[in-house]
């Protein structure tokens, strides 16, 4: 059975650089970079969780053609819901690792209040992403970062992990693409209802989160393994 890995914002396939030695041991594994990511193209484009999901599916149509397990953690676990949901053909089953729910977290601002709400966000990010972008780029910016809020076991925050993130930011179009990617976030219509995707899911679901995770509260598991029929939470501690 194939695997195709799908990475989180930020960073690219090579974070999955511990688990694809093992997971090849029983299966042949692909490990994506998306686009605006890693090493694939970073056009000033505008990006959505539905053109992550078409080049998933058309990497899928010319390399794999046979069902796939899709695992995917954080923005890449929404990716491969959709995927899952939109193109049944290419997945046997998914597994998302810190799923977000961009259209609860939007539901949590009022109505009245949203058109304001991504006007100002808009905004500001016009004004600060650059600068933004120059600090977060420092190799000692991101190890802080990973260390303070993203890993719980800070062994695994090694010169390697740094160094995969650090060298596409180097890339002459790196600062457009993180521009744009940021930017988009805020656009309606940036991702499919995962509550749809969900209720509709028609193969397994493997649910895993961080106890201890500091970017999606692990109390959203719960929530969300409810809404799909097959589907299965399991936390994961420290």
């Amino acid at each position: 059975m194939p695997i195709i890995l799908l990475h989180g914002f930020g960073v690219s396939g090579e974070h999955w650089r511990n688990n694809m030695p093992e997971l090849s041991q029983q299966h042949v594994v692909y490990a994506l970079d998306l686009v605006g990511f890693g090493g694939s193209e970073k056009p000033p484009a505008s990006y959505s969780i539905n053109l992550w999901v078409e080049q998933v599916f058309d990497f899928w149509s010319n390399f794999i053609k046979q069902p796939a397990v899709i695992v995917g953690n954080s923005v890449g676990s929404l990716v491969a819901v959709i995927a899952a949901h939109k193109h049944p053909e290419m997945a046997a089953g998914v597994v998302a690792i810190s799923l977000p729910d961009l259209e609860a977290l939007e539901a949590m601002v009022p109505k009245p209040v949203r058109p304001i709400k991504r006007s100002l966000e808009s905004l500001v990010s016009r004004l600060l992403l650059k600068p933004i972008f120059y600090t977060l780029a420092r190799p000692q910016t991101i190890r802080s970062v990973l260390e303070k809020f993203v890993y719980c076991d800070r062994t695994n925050v090694d010169d390697e992990l740094v160094e995969m993130i650090v060298r596409p930011t180097r890339e002459r179009k790196a600062i457009a693409a993180f521009l744009h990617l940021s930017l988009s976030l805020n656009r309606p219509g940036y991702s499919p209802s995962l509550t749809q995707a969900l209720q509709e899911l028609t193969v397994p679901l493997l649910i895993l989160w961080g106890t201890q995770d500091k970017a999606i509260p692990p109390s959203e598991g719960p929530r969300l393994v409810k809404l799909a029929a097959n589907a299965q939470l399991i936390p994961l501690q420290d």
